[in-house]
């Protein structure tokens, strides 16, 4: 059987010169397919479009999955569906290919309307909602949801039914509606509860229930939640897991528990994910910790690429950032009644700007009771006066004699 020696031979080309190996499974895709053949040819595509993937070829790949639309039709539908969504899932490994992914998967779904592939359509159809996230196209998102939801709700398809419904949630989150994606999120746990759901997909469902109870700020349920999502993912070998622990470490930090940071990361579990990642949210708990914003800015210096590009860690360590801000700052001007504030500035190291401006804020939540003289470049602080409780107290014994009363003509009206 020629073919095979031929993928036999294109593989161990492959080996060592990826670029040598396309022409070889290029051929064995140009030849005419027989029942033999075919299986070889299904081959040579996935490991063609791998060399495409490894050399960071986009726009080869894209043509491949184009131009392979024949031989794909002689294919079983079922192997279909999985070997088409294989090819547009290696888009994801070449960087900064994100709007070619979302033309490729749009093309194939009018591929799939005109052979009346419904289910492949959706399957598809769900990759682009998860695409229009990553590429924020949040309204597109929403609107092929809406679609989708009332196509699965008629086919019963539970379990592409709880993929997009957790889809929605994330997309809600990302719009900053909280009460829209805890509803959704609850509607796809409701779908979830009635199938066998795959350890995969109940690991997202887990995080994206950790990161809702960490924006309501319930962080210790957060924290459980991220738990389960690390030991699912961990067990699958799942890249994600990093981020579950990165969260857990967070819920940690935010609850002011940084002593049980370490034995978080000694644990069987997290052991294997020690790194960079890691190492960036022990320096932000060490930094709050100390309570030391220098500290904490230079750690935000430091591992600006680990804690900055994560959206959920960046909105929670700004929270963290103000608080801490705000600590300072009280425990700076607590033995002063006027100060200036450029003395402030030089005693917390932040610009006289960032200063007044935090102090204006923290004046109008009422923090503290005080004036800025800009004037002068001070801040007034006023003691704290008693409050006098006479007025309270008066209304309170009014309102027991009168209870008094009541009772007293209730019991008289009854002798009589």
């Amino acid at each position: 059987m020629p073919s095979i020696s031929t993928i036999a031979q294109a593989e161990e080309v492959r080996k060592t010169s990826p670029e040598q190996a396309i022409p070889l499974y290029q051929s064995i895709l140009a030849a005419a397919a027989t029942g033999d053949s075919r299986n070889d040819q299904e081959t040579a595509l996935l490991k063609l479009a791998q060399c495409y993937r490894d050399l960071h070829r986009p726009n080869e790949l894209a043509a491949l999955i184009h131009d392979s639309r024949t031989l794909i039709t002689s294919i079983p539908k079922a192997k279909t569906a999985k070997i088409i969504r294989t090819l547009i899932d290696y888009f994801s490994e070449i960087p900064n290919t994100l709007p070619l992914q979302i033309d490729v998967c749009k093309q194939t779904i009018q591929w799939t309307i005109q052979e009346k592939r419904i289910f492949l359509k959706q399957a598809l159809e769900t990759r682009l909602v998860a695409l229009y996230l990553d590429n924020k196209m949040y309204s597109d998102s929403l609107a092929l949801i809406a679609t989708l939801l009332k196509e699965l709700k008629k086919l019963d398809d539970k379990m592409v039914l709880v993929e997009v419904q957790l889809l929605e949630s994330r997309v809600c989150h990302a719009l900053r509606n909280l009460p829209k994606a805890k509803a959704a999120l609850t509607s796809a746990r409701t779908s979830a509860n009635a199938i066998y759901c795959p350890p995969l997909l109940q690991a997202a469902l887990d995080m994206q229930s950790g990161i809702l109870h960490a924006e309501e700020k319930d962080y210790k349920t957060g924290f459980s939640y991220f738990y389960e999502t690390l030991e699912g993912y961990s067990s699958l070998e799942d890249a994600r897991a990093i981020s579950a622990l990165k969260y857990m470490l967070l819920c940690k930090v935010m609850l002011n528990l940084s002593d049980d940071i370490q034995s978080i990361l000694n644990s069987k579990v997290a052991l294997k994910y020690r790194g960079v990642e890691v190492e960036a949210m022990k320096a932000i708990a060490s930094a709050h910790q100390n309570r030391s914003l220098q500290e904490f800015e230079q750690a935000l210096a430091a591992y600006r690429d680990e804690l900055g590009h994560d959206p959920i860690i960046r909105n929670h360590l700004a929270s963290l950032y103000d608080k801490l801000l705000e600590q300072n700052l009280v425990r700076v001007i607590e033995p002063f009644s006027r100060v200036e504030i450029s003395h402030i500035a030089e005693i917390i190291k932040l610009p006289a700007q960032q200063v007044e401006s935090k102090l204006s804020q923290m004046i109008l939540d009422k923090t503290f009771l005080g004036v800025l003289d800009q004037g002068a470049g001070c801040l007034v602080v006023f003691e704290e006066t008693p409050v006098d409780k006479t007025y309270d107290s008066a209304l309170d014994t009014m309102k027991n004699m009168a209870n008094v009363v009541e009772s007293l003509y209730e019991k008289a009206s009854k002798l009589t």
